[in-house]
C-alpha cells in the first residue's frame, strides 16, 4: 500500500513568525496620553498664553523674538494681575465689615392708637411709713439749718411735714448727713458720704448744685424707709379717673375704664395709662384723645418731687413705660397740643448688626411683665448686678426671684455698694450695654407740641366753676390755673417712615464688584477665571510627574541597581 506524504516545504515557501507584540508603554506615557499633560512648564505656559481668552498673555507668545517686548508685557501682566488681587483684598475687607444702608421709606395705612401714660407728679405718703417719712422730713430740716444756717418757721409755713406722731419710728442712719466736701483740686460741692461696714472704705456723692444735692440724698434714705414695706408696693388704684382725670374722650367719644389702668410710682405718684385697641381713622386734633386733668401743687413729698404738673410718655402698648428717661412735663394751666409721628426702624441682625427679636438667648433675665425693650433689658441687668453684689436689690426697680429690697436695717452700707455700682454704670463700667442689643423691630414716637394758656381770662371762671376748683380755693392756695391742665394728643398724619437696614454688599454684589474689577484689567469672563484654575491644576499635575520621573531615573542611576546575579550552572 502506497502512503503518500506531503514533502516539506522548501524555504521558499516557509511563512515568517508572526512579529511579536509591541511591550506595553510605560505608566508614565500612559498617564500623559491620559490627560494630555505637557511635556514641560514653558510648553505648558506657551499654550496657555496662546488660547487663553484673557487680554494680554498672548502678548508674551507673539512677542517672543523680542525679549524687550516680552519683558515689559510680563511686567504689565504681573503689575494687572496685583492691582487686581489688591483690589479684591480691598474688597472682601469692606464685605467682612458688613456694612448696611439705610433705606427710607413712606407708608400710609391705618395704625394703632399708642399708649399714653400720664402721673400727676404728686407722689402721697403710704400709710404704712407715714411716721418714717415724717421723721425723715425733720431730719432734712436738721440737716438744711446746719448747712445753709436756715431757720423754718413754726407758724406753719414750713414746707417739710409735721412732727410724726404716736407709733414706731425708724431708726434714721443718722451718720449719712448733708455736707459740704472738699474735693481734690479745692473744689467745694455739697453732699453726702457713705461708708461700708467697716468703716474702711467711704464713697462720696458731691454735687454742684445743692437742691441736686438735698433731692439726692432725700431719696437716699426715702428708698432706705420704704423698703420696710412688704415686697408688693401699695397700690395707688383708684376708681377710674379718679380725682386725677377730670375728662377723657376719643375721636369724639368718652374713654370708659377698660380704657385704662393704673399704678402707683414712687416719684411720680398715681399713674394712669391708656391702654385700649383705639385705631386712628384720619389724622388730626380732633380725631386723637384729649384730657382735662387735675395738676396740684400740694405735694405731699415737696424734697423727692419739686416739679408742679403732669408728667407724660407716649409709648407702644406691649412696653414698660420708663417715665424718668423718655418722658416729658405738661405745664399747669396750659393747654398743651402733641402731635405723633411713627417711624419704624428694621435691623438685620447677625452677622451686620446685633439685635433681637425678643428675650431668647439673652443672658440677662427681663424683670418687667411686657415685650422686650432696650431700657428694660439694661435696668433688669443693672438689677441682677445689684443683687449679686450688693446681696438686695433697688426698691425702684423689680426684684428677681428670691431677692429681697435694700434696707439699712436688714443690709448696713447697701448705700455704699449701690453709689459705687451705680458710678461704674454711668462711667459704662458695667457690662449691662454688651449684654443688651437693640431690637430687631423698633418702633419710636417723634411728638411736636405747642402750649397755650388754659383756661384763658375770659373763660377761667366758667371752666373752673365747672370743674368745682372755685369752691375748693382758700385765701392762701395759688391760683386754680395753676391746678388743672388740658392735654391733646392725636397723630399729625397716618404717614409713617420705615427704616430699613439693606446691606452694601450682599453676595450677588459682591460677585458683581469681582466682575467689574476682573474685566477692567484683564476684559475676561467666569470662564477666564476656570481657564486659571486649569492652568494651576495642569501645572500642579506637571510637577508631580517631572518629580516623580526624577526620582525613578535616580534609582535607576544607583550604583548596582538593575544587575542581575547569574545563577550556578547545572552539574
Amino acid at each position: 500500500m502506497t502512503s503518500w506524504s506531503h514533502p516539506p516545504p522548501s524555504k521558499a515557501m516557509r511563512l515568517p513568525p508572526p512579529p511579536p507584540p509591541p511591550p506595553p508603554p510605560p505608566e508614565e506615557e500612559r498617564g500623559e496620553r491620559l490627560v494630555e499633560l505637557h511635556a514641560s512648564f514653558r510648553e505648558l505656559f506657551t499654550f496657555f498664553c496662546a488660547h487663553t481668552t484673557m487680554h494680554g498673555p498672548i502678548r508674551l507668545v507673539c512677542s517672543s523674538q523680542n525679549r524687550l517686548k516680552t519683558a515689559s508685557w510680563g511686567l504689565l501682566f504681573l503689575g494687572a494681575l496685583g492691582a487686581l488681587y489688591w483690589q479684591f483684598g480691598l474688597l472682601f475687607e469692606q464685605y467682612w465689615r458688613y456694612p448696611v444702608l439705610m433705606t427710607v421709606s413712606v407708608h400710609s395705612e391705618q395704625k394703632l392708637f399708642p399708649s399714653v401714660t400720664l402721673c400727676d407728679m404728686n407722689p402721697h405718703r403710704p400709710s404704712l411709713v407715714r411716721n418714717h417719712l415724717q421723721a425723715l422730713d425733720k431730719f432734712a430740716q436738721e440737716n438744711i439749718r446746719a448747712l445753709y444756717k436756715f431757720n423754718f418757721s413754726r407758724s406753719g409755713d414750713s414746707p417739710l411735714a409735721e412732727d410724726p406722731g404716736p407709733g414706731p419710728v425708724f431708726p434714721l442712719d443718722r451718720t449719712v448727713r448733708l455736707q459740704r466736701l472738699s474735693l481734690p483740686g479745692g473744689q467745694d460741692k455739697v453732699g453726702f458720704r457713705l461708708c461700708n461696714s467697716t468703716g474702711g472704705d467711704c464713697f462720696s456723692r458731691a454735687y454742684a448744685s445743692g437742691v441736686t444735692a438735698l433731692r439726692e440724698w432725700y431719696r437716699y434714705h426715702y428708698v432706705d424707709i420704704l423698703a420696710l414695706r412688704p415686697a408688693a408696693p401699695e397700690d395707688a388704684r383708684r376708681s377710674p379717673g379718679g380725682r386725677f382725670v377730670f375728662s377723657c374722650r376719643y375721636d369724639g367719644q368718652d374713654c370708659q375704664a377698660r380704657h385704662f389702668r393704673t399704678f402707683h410710682h414712687p416719684t411720680y405718684g398715681s399713674c394712669y395709662t391708656f391702654n385700649s385697641s383705639w385705631v386712628a381713622q384720619r389724622p388730626g386734633v380732633t380725631h386723637g384723645i384729649s384730657l382735662v386733668l387735675r395738676a396740684e401743687q400740694q405735694d405731699h413729698l415737696p424734697l423727692l418731687s419739686t416739679e408742679a404738673g403732669v408728667r407724660a410718655m407716649v409709648h407702644k402698648h406691649d412696653h414698660t413705660p420708663f417715665l424718668e428717661h423718655h418722658g416729658f412735663s405738661i405745664r399747669p394751666g396750659t393747654e398743651t397740643t402733641i402731635g405723633i409721628r411713627e417711624d419704624e426702624v428694621h435691623r438685620l441682625g447677625s452677622p451686620y448688626s446685633r439685635c433681637t427679636d425678643g428675650v431668647e438667648g439673652l443672658d440677662v433675665p427681663l424683670l418687667y411683665k411686657a415685650s422686650y425693650t432696650m431700657q428694660a433689658c439694661l435696668v433688669s441687668c443693672f438689677q441682677q448686678l445689684m443683687v449679686e453684689t450688693c446681696s438686695c436689690g433697688y426698691y425702684f426697680l423689680p426684684l428677681p426671684a428670691g431677692a429681697e429690697y435694700c434696707s439699712s436695717a436688714r443690709h448696713p452700707a447697701w448705700g455704699h455698694c449701690f453709689f459705687r455700682l451705680y458710678r461704674d454704670l454711668e462711667t459704662h463700667r458695667l457690662p449691662c450695654a454688651s449684654r443688651c442689643p437693640r431690637p430687631c423691630r423698633e418702633s419710636s414716637y417723634k411728638l411736636s407740641a405747642g402750649t397755650s394758656r388754659w383756661p384763658s381770662s375770659k373763660s377761667e371762671d366758667w371752666i373752673l366753676a365747672v370743674l368745682g376748683e372755685r369752691a375748693r380755693q382758700s385765701p392762701r392756695s395759688p391760683s386754680p390755673r395753676s391746678n388743672v391742665a388740658k392735654v391733646n394728643i392725636f397723630y399729625q398724619e397716618l404717614n409713617y417712615r420705615t427704616v430699613d437696614e439693606t446691606p452694601v454688599y450682599s453676595v450677588p454684589q459682591l460677585l458683581s464688584a469681582m466682575g467689574s474689577l476682573w474685566s477692567l484689567w484683564f476684559g475676561s469672563s467666569v470662564l477666564s477665571v476656570l481657564e486659571l484654575l486649569e492652568l494651576l491644576l495642569d501645572a500642579t499635575a506637571l510637577a508631580l510627574l517631572l518629580g516623580r520621573r526624577r526620582l525613578c531615573r535616580a534609582r535607576v542611576s544607583q550604583p548596582g541597581a538593575g544587575i542581575g546575579v547569574p545563577h550556578q550552572a547545572r552539574g
